[in-house]
């Protein structure tokens, strides 16, 4: 896939919002709460899956493991190299 090709992912898909609401916009006009928005995470000791919160302590839900990964993004990242 060449560089030109790739199509930036947009966070709605559909540009309408979750709720039902009417028109593209109706999803901007909510205020941004950071304590709601969640990350990936991956234990490294049993390898379980799931998300935290900012708010959340730092440590696995299924063994209690405090080494934890983000997980990878599924964007596509290329790098010039000379």
């Amino acid at each position: 896939m060449s560089r030109e090709a790739y199509q930036i992912p947009t966070g709605s898909g559909s540009g309408s919002a979750p709720g039902g609401g009417a028109g593209a916009g109706s999803g901007l006009a909510r205020p941004f709460d950071p304590d709601s928005v969640t990350m990936a995470y991956i234990c490294g000791d049993c390898g379980s899956k799931f998300p935290l919160r900012r708010s959340d302590p730092i440590r696995c839900k299924e063994c209690g493991c405090r080494v934890l990964y983000k997980e990878r993004t599924k964007r596509m990242v290329q790098f010039e190299a000379r």
